[in-house]
């Protein structure tokens, strides 16, 4: 369940990567609070940020057609407009079916809206 939005929502592009941190914590293991924290903290240049409303450690939803799924905003060097955060359970929330004729959902540069809500009460992200 999504907590309710505290902004309008704004739209970005979403780029879903793959991260060296990630990696290692595939092989350590992708059901601990580690992992968890980082396929759910998602890069936002801080021009966005400001527009949002939010700072480092601020919550947003993230909608596609599809679904929605829920991030942490960090600061990031990322492109004005652009959103980017590592694959996983959050992200496949988001992925529709179409492969593109490849087998593979498509899975880069999809037109989302974020907004933020409040820290959900179970958040991975906490220090």
């Amino acid at each position: 369940m999504t907590d309710q939005p505290t902004s309008s929502p704004r739209q970005f592009l979403l780029n879903p990567t793959r991260s060296a941190q990630q990696g290692v914590h595939i092989n350590i293991g992708k059901f601990g609070p580690e992992y968890e924290k980082i396929v759910t903290t998602m890069e936002i240049h801080p021009d966005d940020m400001a527009e949002l409303g939010v700072v480092d450690g601020d919550w947003i939803v993230v909608s596609t057609d599809v679904g929605s799924a829920e991030f942490c905003c960090k600061s990031g060097k990322v492109p004005v407009g652009m959103l980017v955060v590592p694959y996983g359970p959050p992200t496949c929330k988001l992925m529709s079916g179409d492969t593109g004729g490849t087998g593979m959902p498509l899975s880069k540069g999809w037109d989302v809206t974020a907004e933020k809500i409040e820290k959900p009460a179970q958040s991975p992200n906490e220090d």
